[in-house]
């Protein structure tokens, strides 16, 4: 209850506008992911719809200062080199747990990149957790939830209506913005 009020208070103060409803489980994407700073939105905004979400952070980040604070605030340490563990054990905690809400930033990185990782879309197949799509757009100070869906399996097609929802949203840096496509989107997962 202080966490929800004490975000949106922060997200009045900042004047930055919510839109969308805040998910009660499953699967979140939070994109463009382009700053630092996407993941105190992303916190900020689902705590101030009363969510107490996980979310996955690179491995690197939770030495000390830092890794109690990503702790404290339901950080997953996550080694990338071995994501199919990962998504394994998430699959595994995701069934045990109703109000299971596991927040990622499919682009893997703040920088520009090629493609986003399928972490999301395999985890999502493998346990029937839907996926809710949230975003930050900076120029417009905008963050929310877009649509939830249940990946079908023909992911050129889901991949294809991501896209749609993505196409306006910017991030915080617009330029290192990175477009909705998987490596390779014509093999079924």
């Amino acid at each position: 209850m202080i966490r929800s009020r004490l975000a949106r208070a922060l997200l009045k103060l900042f004047r930055w506008r919510v839109v969308g409803e805040v998910p009660r489980s499953g699967i979140f994407v939070g994109a463009p992911h382009t700053s630092n700073w996407d993941w105190v939105a992303m916190l900020l905004l689902l705590w101030s719809g009363g969510v107490a979400p996980r979310v996955l952070i690179k491995r690197e980040l939770f030495k000390p200062p830092l890794g109690w604070i990503l702790n404290a605030t339901g950080g997953i340490a996550v080694d990338r080199d071995n994501a199919t563990e990962v998504v394994t054990e998430l699959a595994e905690h995701a069934g045990r747990d109703e109000s299971f809400v596991i927040v990622l930033a499919a682009e893997g990185t703040r920088s520009r990149g090629d493609h986003w990782k399928s972490g999301f879309y395999r985890l999502a197949r493998q346990t029937g957790l839907p996926v809710s799509f949230g975003f930050i757009d900076g120029p417009s100070k905008t963050l929310g939830f877009g649509p939830t869906l249940h990946m079908t399996g023909d992911v050129a097609s889901d991949m294809d209506t991501i896209r749609a929802f993505y196409a306006d949203k910017r991030g915080v840096n617009p330029e290192g913005r990175t477009e909705p496509r998987f490596k390779d989107e014509t093999t079924p997962m």
